[in-house]
């Protein structure tokens, strides 16, 4: 197996986990009383995350690797997995809202808002440059970049709408 497969193999079966374990969280989630939020982008996010994935087989299947960008990648993921443990149970692919919850500003969230976001920002070009492919980083790149742009908003407006909601409950109660 070459060095470009196995990087397929790997990021190919860590998206279908990180999807098993988002569907289950989103289920964990609604049960307790969350909702969606943001949901009328969600269908091109997962589009153009499949396209990058299967672009990068099509164009990046045994294609020499570019180390630098290998060991950037392996730093990413390590930020991914403390971003997925800050969450727990409340990491989804989805904009999901859980009333009354307290907005997490432990771990990454200390330092940047959005920490997945940023991760997922590099992530992309950084394998795609992995794989010798700089069209390909820039293009999918700068197609993410515009789809974080849109998912960011729709998430910061549902946090602010329902801290506010929290808050007028709070003083309907006083």
């Amino acid at each position: 197996m070459t060095a470009s497969v196995a990087l397929l193999l790997f990021v190919t079966l860590q998206r279908l986990i990180e999807l098993a374990i988002a569907a289950r969280n989103t289920r964990l989630l609604l049960a307790r009383g969350a909702y969606e939020a943001g949901a009328d982008h969600y269908p091109f996010m997962i589009a153009l995350h499949a396209s990058w994935l299967i672009t990068l087989w099509i164009f990046g299947f045994c294609r020499p690797i570019v180390p630098i960008f290998v060991a950037l990648f392996v730093v990413l993921q390590c930020a991914r997995i403390w971003v997925l443990r800050t969450l727990g149970s409340r990491w989804t692919t989805r904009i999901i809202i859980l009333p009354n919850a307290p907005r997490i500003v432990s771990g990454p969230y200390r330092f940047c808002s959005h920490p997945n976001y940023v991760v997922v920002a590099f992530e992309l070009p950084c394998v795609s440059l992995a794989l010798g492919l700089p069209r390909h980083a820039l293009v999918l790149g700068l197609l993410n970049l515009a789809m974080l742009r849109v998912r960011i908003r729709a998430e910061d407006a549902a946090l602010r709408r329902a801290q506010e909601r929290g808050a007028a409950r709070i003083k309907s109660k006083a």
